[in-house]
Formats: C-alpha cells, sequence, structure tokens
C-alpha cells in the first residue's frame, strides 16, 4: 500500500487515540473510579498503539501493516470494556474503538511473508 493511501487510515487511527484519552480521563472523573481501572488502563494502551500506529503509517515503516494486527486487537478489547459502561464517553469510546479495530483489520499484513 503507498502511503498516499494512509491519509484516512491515520486519521481513524488519531481520532480513537483521541476518543481513548478522553475516555480516561473522563472516567478518572467517575463517582466509583475503582470501578473503572480495567477501562482507564485499556484506554490508555490503546491510545498509545493507535499514535504508535499512525506514526509507523506516516514513516512507511515496514512494520507499519504488521502492527495493526496488535492494534486492532488491543481497539477490540478496548471496546469489550468499554461498552460495558453506560457512561456516555465510554460509549463513544468503544464506537471509536470498534471503527479502528475494523480499518485496522482491513490493513494489516501477516508479520512474515514467502
Amino acid at each position: 500500500m503507498e502511503q498516499r493511501n494512509h491519509k484516512a487510515l491515520i486519521q481513524t487511527l488519531l481520532d480513537c487515540a483521541l476518543a481513548c484519552e478522553y475516555c480516561a480521563s473522563s472516567c478518572l472523573e467517575e463517582g466509583h473510579v475503582k470501578m473503572m481501572v480495567k477501562c482507564i488502563k485499556l484506554d490508555r494502551d490503546c491510545a498509545d498503539l493507535c499514535v504508535q500506529a499512525a506514526r509507523l503509517l506516516q514513516r512507511d515503516s515496514v512494520i507499519a501493516h504488521q502492527y495493526l494486527l496488535l492494534c486492532e486487537e488491543v481497539c477490540r478489547l478496548c471496546a469489550e470494556e468499554c461498552v460495558k459502561h453506560h457512561h456516555e464517553h465510554c460509549q463513544a469510546c468503544a464506537k471509536a474503538c470498534r471503527t479502528c479495530a475494523d480499518a485496522c483489520h482491513k490493513n494489516h499484513e501477516p508479520i512474515y511473508q514467502d
């Protein structure tokens, strides 16, 4: 895939990262923060991985498309956790994570190819 085709995918990754950061910050403001710990941790992990994936795609790294497999997995984990909570920020995050996971799935490649 040529670099010029990455613009939409990079934007999807960054949108997901921002939704995760917002969700994590908002979770810290909830009344029962201890119930939100797993959500916050996954939000932070997902945001970090999505930003790194965007960086790898932007620099046209040889591992960028393989990295998307990991990104897809963490996005799906984060979405599964966020959807359990009824807060608006969690539901928005789950939606962004599902969208990102689907985009990553369409674009990742196996680690090793003959």
